[in-house]
């Protein structure tokens, strides 16, 4: 019976040093952008304005607290985590989630109120914010296009959200200066951060499927046993299981049926060929145990393995 792994697997590559400078220059950005928005918020009382502060303030901690996963994710396997760090990045990627629903549900209690009893706001310096916001997000975004992990996939989303949402704020704001309609404020702070929370809820769907190691949602697992299934020297393959560690690195385990008569080089020959080929569907390592057709197999629930010698 043999077992086989990709054990260059666990190797940094250059895409997570990429993908710690994006994270960073996004929380500079945004850390230097909260500070005008409070200071904006302030001067034109609006609580749209200020919750998005607000939420970029929680933004800063989770992309501080993203850009150290990140950067602990490059280490390889050791004792102690012997898959390596990548499910820091997948932990980033939760933590992220987290807040940016405790900020939004914040946002809404302040936003709540002023439907009730709307404020005047100045809608000249939202015109202001709203360009300068518009152009810094935008930037931000730029700068994180491409990333292929979770946490990079999540920021750059939130970014695309902020610039639409400072995209609204403008809009709203040219309607403010010549209709006296305070209410739109609040109006648009509840928008803008529904919009926000339903989307990062189902980032955190994605985000916990993975924790809970479920299959990802780019992989059919149907797909890949009848992929196996057609490389030359396979008979047939069973107990598939594929998840991933952080979105973008998958991994699979399975036990492959090769004939009985193949030789040690003839099975390793086919174990090779089936890397390969799992390999198109974003699985860098693989673990397989190989099996003679009329060998027996590991458990009962296979209709293949009898009995007889394994490879």
């Amino acid at each position: 019976m043999a077992h086989d792994h990709d054990h260059d697997y666990d190797h940094p590559h250059g895409r997570r040093s990429s993908a710690e400078r994006r994270i960073g220059f996004a929380f500079f950005l945004n850390l230097a952008f909260t500070l005008i928005e409070v200071g904006g918020g302030l001067w034109t009382n609006s609580v749209a304005v200020l919750s998005d502060a607000l939420h970029d303030l929680g933004d800063c901690l989770a992309l501080a607290l993203g850009w150290r996963f990140q950067r602990l994710s490059r280490r390889t396997g050791d004792a102690v985590f012997t898959f390596g760090y990548r499910r820091f990045s997948l932990l980033s990627a939760l933590v992220m989630s987290i807040l940016l629903l405790a900020g939004g549900i914040y946002v809404l209690f302040m936003a709540v109120p002023r439907l009730i009893a709307p404020e005047p706001t100045n809608a000249t310096g939202m015109l202001i914010l709203a360009g300068v916001g518009i152009v810094a997000n935008g930037l931000a975004a730029l700068r994180m296009h491409g990333g292929r992990s979770l946490s990079e996939r999540l920021v750059t989303w939130h970014l695309l959200e902020d610039v639409l949402s400072w995209a609204a704020v403008l809009v709203t704001a040219l309607v403010m200066r010549f209709f006296d309609l305070p209410i739109l404020d609040p109006i648009l702070s509840i928008a803008i951060t529904t919009y926000v929370l339903w989307n990062v809820a189902k980032r955190l769907r994605e985000t916990l499927v993975i924790f809970l190691e479920g299959v990802p949602d780019d992989v059919d697992v149907r797909e890949v046993e009848d992929a196996i299934r057609g490389v030359p020297g396979v008979c047939d393959v069973h107990h598939v299981h594929v998840w991933s560690q952080d979105g973008e690195h998958h991994v699979l385990t399975g036990h492959v049926v090769i004939s009985e008569t193949d030789s040690h080089a003839e099975a390793a020959a086919t174990r090779r060929r089936v890397k390969e080929e799992v390999k198109r569907f974003g699985i860098g390592h693989a673990t397989l145990e190989m099996e003679s057709r009329g060998g027996p197999c590991c458990d009962d629930e296979s209709s293949v393995c009898r009995t007889g010698d394994t490879t």
